[in-house]
């Protein structure tokens, strides 16, 4: 029980650190992770966006809405499929997002500095 406690607790405090940094920016921890996704999967169908950032079918959609509203994504027919409608970035949003990003992972560095490689080697196997 103990261990739980420190490990949420630690969880917690990481989570503050780095959404702040992500506030701090002007764009919601949602419209980062979806953005986020994106930059890094590419163009992706609406379904399938939503379980890889946490957000339950409604929610993505919301979200997709203002990223649309915003610019910062477009949707196009699949390739594959006409039925599926696919987010794609756009280039602002890409402007936008790769230096936040960029600077997210330089904190998410910070937060692990004092890890030693056999120490990350464990947290990363924990499941």
């Amino acid at each position: 029980m103990h261990c739980w406690l420190i490990w949420r607790k630690a969880h917690e405090a990481a989570s503050d650190y780095l959404y702040r940094g992500i506030a701090e920016t002007g764009i919601s921890g949602t419209d980062f992770r979806v953005l986020e996704a994106l930059l890094h999967k590419g163009p992706l169908p609406v379904n399938t966006i939503g379980p890889k950032v946490h957000l339950t079918p409604g929610s993505i959609s919301v979200a997709v809405d203002r990223l649309l509203l915003n610019g910062l994504v477009s949707r196009a027919e699949s390739p594959d499929d006409r039925r599926v409608r696919v987010v794609v970035l756009t280039k602002s949003a890409k402007d936008l997002i790769v230096p936040i990003f960029r600077k997210h992972s330089a904190k998410i560095a910070r937060v692990f500095a004092d890890a030693n490689p056999k120490e990350l080697q464990i947290l990363e196997s924990v499941q």
